[in-house]
């Protein structure tokens, strides 16, 4: 297989924690799709990274899709429930998780235009939107069922790519202020090799 994207996204390092956690053997194509000689698009209509190539005519794009794919192969640890519902439910935290980096990435983005060309009530709204999922996200680790808890899921790597995020681009810098258990599961997640190995690069 071929992973196909960069560290500096967080959905791309998700699906790289997964494959590592799993044990999948895989080859990292480094491509940024900012760029106009970008590869990307070759692999995703939509020019979005990451994108998994399994064979030359199978290629799977969006994370939350790959992810899931990622499990139906069968291979430990599961990170979704059996039970459909249940499934579900651990897949909407990871919506919620991703919908956080959505927002980053909007502020992001538009800290990289001209001064006169930047939006601040745009970045108000994307910042209230990260509180937000941030407060929703908090309620799930404290309950501890399918995020932060004894069983490693696909809501814990996504919230934990998310939270690690953050900390690259410092969009929140305050999100741990009375978010204690999130900060339990990002000091345990971050102790995992699979996040070590997939630290995004400092420049």
């Amino acid at each position: 297989m071929k992973l196909i994207g960069n560290y500096t996204s967080p959905y791309v390092r998700k699906i790289s924690v997964i494959m590592l956690e799993k044990g999948i053997t895989f080859e990292f194509v480094n491509e940024s799709p900012w760029h106009d000689e970008s590869h990307v698009p070759q692999y995703n209509p939509l020019g979005k990274v990451p994108a998994l190539v399994v064979r030359p005519d199978e290629v799977w794009y969006d994370s939350s899709l790959i992810a899931e794919y990622l499990d139906q192969l069968d291979i430990a640890p599961a990170l979704l429930p059996p039970d459909r519902l249940a499934s579900l439910k651990v897949r909407q935290i990871e919506v919620l998780a991703d919908g956080v980096c959505d927002a980053a990435l909007v502020i992001v983005r538009n800290q990289m235009l001209p001064p006169e060309q930047q939006s601040q009530s745009e970045v108000l709204r994307q910042r209230n939107k990260i509180q937000r999922g941030l407060d929703a996200l908090e309620k799930h680790a404290a309950q501890g069922e399918w995020l932060n808890g004894e069983r490693l899921t696909l809501a814990d790597i996504a919230t934990a790519c998310t939270i690690g995020y953050l900390n690259f681009r410092r969009v929140v810098p305050n999100w741990c202020v009375e978010r204690p258990s999130l900060v339990k599961l990002a000091e345990k997640m971050f102790q995992r090799e699979s996040f070590a190995r997939t630290v995004p690069p400092s420049a």
